[in-house]
């Protein structure tokens, strides 16, 4: 009997979406890989991001040779059809993308696909006749066993230090025994150091770089042709490629990063360097989000790092919240929430992107973080996650852009950004849009927290301590006025109740609202 082909998203590119051990396709099984250029029409995507993904599939195809049948097609649909030789008709009653058994002709016995990452594509796929979506793969947790664990916590809340303790027990992950390893649980506390004063770089091993080859050639050269043409539209710039898009690629950087950059990875994890923008952080988000490392192998690799005495706890444990605890919560809290959570905005936030934002237009600001962490999404589509929450998520906090098309600038402007990763991180704990299901308070600051975490603001034009006048530090101004906006609310909150009663010491309140009005949209 011949196997039913199997279709892999582009965000499916690791051994493991292949591997029958563990829920995926026979072996033998064919495999569709389908180029739709609608996606990137869609929206206007960042170039570095467009090329890393065109070039990661390209390269798994090239890699699977004759097992693949890859189709550049203007739709998923379209790319189908002439993959299997025949039109993929939807089935009659299921237009809600539901999955399973079903007596329906056909069902299940032409095609599978591991559970897309975004509910749009899984929509699409469990609509199709003659589709059978199989679990989904690339996280640690399943969706029953977080829906186990969501049922019995739903009284204290879904809070992401309960999820991360159930993740390190479930899979004896940093455990010493029956207790953590090192006595405790969250070492958040030694991992908040400022930058090292005086100094451009923490001095440390660089990350690891890709070498581009011929594929990168190719999609560059049809990137070109496509703008030129006016078939797709991107921002930012491209090149040269600084991310994995292969096995081979995602695991040299994961032993780079394990080796040469771990041990300094924790005491600075929140700090922020102008000339050092990624610091000890690992870039290991986009290969897997890509689906090129599972994480499993990640905090593995780290905590045998630390059991070999080659890498301190905080920063092994800091490592290992990030993969274990953060993305797997996010990933969880997407699916849970429902669809209707990225239609959320508690604070009534409604002004629009102003174009300079949109546009990734550093040269237009003259506050020195924001045009410097501006720059950096511009020239490579990455930033590490303070400057993505404390400068860009808190200036449109402060600005009161509409959460919606925050979320979908993150999405666009990032390369490792997808549906799933960027609706609960922005919507949730950037824009606070959800009203607290996901975080106990908004996530913003004056400008004092980040003079004390960088050295953004030493040659800034705008002092961090000034809240009026010509060189009123923005977020100073707009933290205030964030405050005062939404008192109300923010003084019946534990967490912030303190800060609102800040307001009342001002005695310039008035003159820190007009001086936050003034900038409006303007660049600050």
């Amino acid at each position: 009997m011949t196997p039913r082909p199997h279709w892999l998203f582009g965000d499916q590119l690791g051994p493991h979406f292949l591997d029958p051990r563990h829920g995926g396709p026979d072996v033998r099984a064919p495999v569709v890989m389908i180029e739709a250029r609608s996606v990137l029409r869609r929206r206007r995507f960042h170039r570095a991001k467009a090329h890393l993904v065109l070039s990661a599939m390209r390269h798994r195809a090239a890699e699977l040779g004759d097992r693949v049948t890859y189709v550049r097609a203007e739709t998923y649909a379209e790319g189908l059809e002439r993959a299997l030789g025949r039109p993929v008709p939807r089935r009659p009653g299921r237009q809600d993308g539901a999955t399973g058994p079903s007596e329906e002709r056909g069902v299940g016995d032409r095609l599978t696909v591991c559970g897309p990452t975004s509910r749009r594509a899984r929509d699409f796929a469990g609509a199709l006749e003659g589709v059978e979506t199989l679990p989904p793969r690339g996280f640690m947790v399943s969706q029953d066993d977080f829906a186990a664990w969501a049922g019995r916590s739903s009284g204290q809340g879904l809070r992401l230090e309960g999820f991360y303790r159930w993740v390190r027990e479930r899979h004896d992950l940093l455990m010493d025994g029956d207790g953590p390893a090192g006595g405790r649980w969250n070492l958040d506390h030694e991992n908040r150091e400022a930058p090292p004063r005086g100094r451009e770089t923490l001095e440390v091993r660089g990350p690891w770089q890709p070498r581009e080859d011929a594929i990168d050639e190719e999609v560059r050269h049809d990137l070109d042709r496509w703008e030129r043409d006016g078939d797709v539209s991107f921002v930012g710039r491209d090149g040269p490629r600084r991310f994995p898009a292969t096995r081979r690629e995602a695991l040299s950087a994961l032993r780079h990063f394990v080796t040469h950059r771990l041990p300094e990875f924790g005491r600075y994890e929140d700090a922020m360097l102008a000339a050092d923008p990624v610091m000890s952080h690992s870039l290991l988000s986009a290969p897997l989000n890509l689906g090129l490392l599972d994480p499993a192998e990640c905090v593995e690799r780290a905590e045998g790092a630390y059991r070999a005495g080659e890498a301190p706890l905080n920063s092994v444990e800091g490592f290992v919240r990030q993969i274990a605890g953060w993305r797997e919560y996010v990933w969880h809290l997407y699916w849970h929430f429902g669809e209707g959570y990225r239609h959320r905005n508690a604070l009534h936030h409604t002004a629009p992107l102003p174009d300079w934002f949109l546009d990734l237009d550093a040269d237009a600001v003259t506050a020195n973080c924001l045009s410097t962490v501006l720059a950096q999404v511009r020239d490579t589509g990455w930033t590490h996650h303070i400057p993505r929450l404390m400068v860009l998520g808190s200036r449109a906090l402060q600005d009161g852009w509409d959460p919606a098309a925050v979320t979908d600038w993150f999405h666009r402007c990032f390369v490792d950004g997808y549906d799933w990763v960027m609706l609960p991180n922005v919507t949730g704990m950037s824009q606070y849009a959800d009203g607290g299901l996901m975080t106990t308070k908004p996530y913003t600051s004056g400008g004092a927290y980040i003079n004390r975490m960088s050295d953004l603001c030493g040659p800034c034009a705008y002092r961090p301590a000034h809240r009026t006048g010509d060189d009123a530090c923005p977020y100073t101004a707009g933290y205030w006025a964030f405050l005062h906006r939404h008192r109300t609310r923010l003084a019946a909150n534990h967490r912030t109740a303190r800060a609102v009663r800040g307001l009342d010491r001002l005695t310039d309140v008035q003159e820190v609202l007009d001086t936050a009005a003034r900038r409006g949209s303007a660049p600050p």
